[in-house]
C-alpha cells in the first residue's frame, strides 16, 4: 500500500510541474497575442484570458470520466497528444528560422486587430491549453494502480483525485506562478521543448493504456500498472527532464545574463 501511495504522489508532483510549464506556456501566448494592444487594454485582455483559462479547465474535469472510459477517445487524445508534442520538438529543433518568419508576420497581421478579436484569439489559445492539460493529467492518472476510494464519475477516485488536483494546481499556477516559470524558461530555454517533449511521452503513455483496453486488448490489461512499464515511463520521462535542463541553449543564455 505504501508503494501506491508514493506512485500517486510521485505522478501528482511530476504533473504538477508539467502543469506549471503548460500554464507559463499559456501565460507566454496570451502575452504574446495582447502585446499589440495599448497598455490598458493589454491588462484587460490578458485578465480576460486568464478568466477564460479558469473557465475552460473546470469544464474539461467534466469530461474527465469520458475520457478515461471510451477507448477512441483515449487513441484520439494519444494521437493529439503525440502530434502536438513532437510537432513543437521538431519545430524547435528544425524550425527556427522559419518560425521567426511566421512570429514577424503574426505582429503585422495582429496590430491591426482590436481589442474584442484579440479576445477571441486568446479564447482559442485557451481551450487549446485547456485540452492539453486534461489529456496530459488523464494520461499520466490512468497509469496509476486502482485505489480504495471506489469510483467517481466511472473513473477510480484516486485516478480522478490525481487530476483534478493537477487541474486545480494548472489554474493557481497560472493565477499565481506563472510569472516565475515565464522567467525559468528564459532563464532554460530549452524547458519548453523539454515539456513537450514530455507531452509527447505522455501521449505514448495513453497510447499503451488505449492499446490495454478491454474492448481493444492488443496488450494485457494489466501491462500499464505493471512495474516494467512503471519503470520504463518514469525513467524516460526523468530522462527527457534531465536533458532539457542541462541542454546547452541554457547554459549559454546563463551565461549571457550574467
Amino acid at each position: 500500500m505504501e508503494s501506491i501511495w508514493l506512485e500517486y504522489v510521485w505522478a501528482l508532483l511530476i504533473l504538477i510541474g508539467l502543469e506549471g510549464l503548460l500554464s507559463a506556456d499559456n501565460a507566454l501566448v496570451l502575452a504574446v497575442i495582447a502585446k499589440h494592444l495599448p497598455e490598458d487594454q493589454k491588462k484587460r485582455a490578458i485578465n480576460y484570458g486568464i478568466l477564460m483559462a479558469f473557465i475552460f479547465r473546470f469544464g474539461a474535469l467534466f469530461a474527465i470520466s469520458f475520457i478515461a472510459n471510451v477507448w477512441w477517445i483515449q487513441a484520439v487524445g494519444a494521437v493529439y497528444l503525440l502530434y502536438l508534442g513532437l510537432k513543437h520538438v521538431i519545430q524547435a529543433r528544425f524550425g527556427k528560422h522559419n518560425e521567426n518568419i511566421h512570429d514577424d508576420d503574426d505582429e503585422k497581421e495582429s496590430a491591426g486587430k482590436g481589442f474584442w478579436p484579440t479576445v477571441g484569439k486568446i479564447a482559442l489559445a485557451d481551450l487549446a491549453f485547456a485540452i492539453d492539460s486534461i489529456l496530459a493529467a488523464v494520461a499520466i492518472a490512468l497509469g496509476l494502480p486502482d485505489s480504495q476510494f471506489g469510483e467517481i464519475g466511472g473513473m477510480d477516485g484516486g485516478q480522478f483525485a490525481v487530476v483534478v488536483l493537477g487541474g486545480v494546481a494548472g489554474l493557481i499556477l497560472i493565477k499565481f506562478a506563472a510569472s516565475w516559470f515565464v522567467k525559468l524558461l528564459e532563464k532554460r530555454p530549452a524547458l519548453e521543448t523539454t515539456a513537450y517533449a514530455i507531452v509527447a511521452w505522455v501521449g505514448v503513455k495513453l497510447a499503451v493504456i488505449t492499446f490495454a483496453h478491454k474492448d481493444i486488448g492488443v496488450l494485457d490489461p494489466h501491462f500499464p500498472h505493471s512495474t516494467i512499464w512503471t519503470l520504463i515511463f518514469y525513467g524516460v520521462l526523468v530522462g527527457i527532464a534531465l536533458l532539457g535542463w542541462f541542454a546547452p541553449g541554457n547554459k549559454s543564455s546563463e551565461k549571457s545574463s550574467a
